[in-house]
């Protein structure tokens, strides 16, 4: 039986990544391809180890984390509870980001939603003020009353 491989190109086009990526994760010691002279070779644990750690990177783990589980994995090839442990930490330590960004966000929204309601209640003053032919006049020093040099 053969062992599938594929060249940087193939995965490339499969992954949607740059052939520059792949060698950054390859330089960051996340995936070892055999070399024929200049030629790498992927082997089907490339492959996979490739999709991982895109799954990892869109789950907001860093290079490192991703690096800490292969690691863990290579000493232990039927995974281990270290791994498993060391996963749910990792998830755990995530997701308490993303809820204090989710916090932070909805925080943000509200202090749009304050802004937002104050202009229009003062746009919606200007143009009452505007249609009774009382037309405010700037205050001292706003922009329409500086000379332009």
């Amino acid at each position: 039986m053969t062992k599938k491989t594929y060249s940087i190109s193939e995965l490339s086009h499969e992954f949607e990544l740059t052939t520059r990526s792949i060698r950054f994760y390859e330089d960051q010691g996340l995936l070892r391809p055999e070399h024929r002279g200049t030629t790498r070779i992927y082997g089907n644990q490339d492959r996979v180890r490739l999709k991982l750690i895109l799954r990892g990177k869109r789950l907001g783990l860093s290079l490192a984390e991703i690096r800490e589980l292969f690691a863990l994995w290579d000493q232990t090839p039927s995974g281990s509870e270290k791994q498993l442990l060391l996963m749910l930490a990792t998830i755990a330590s995530r997701r308490a980001h993303l809820e204090q960004q989710i916090k932070d966000i909805a925080m943000v929204q509200q202090e749009l939603d304050i802004a937002e309601q104050r202009c229009t209640e003062a746009l919606a003053k200007l143009r009452q003020e505007m249609s009774e032919g009382r037309v405010p006049t700037p205050a001292k020093g706003s922009a329409t009353n500086r000379k332009v040099s």
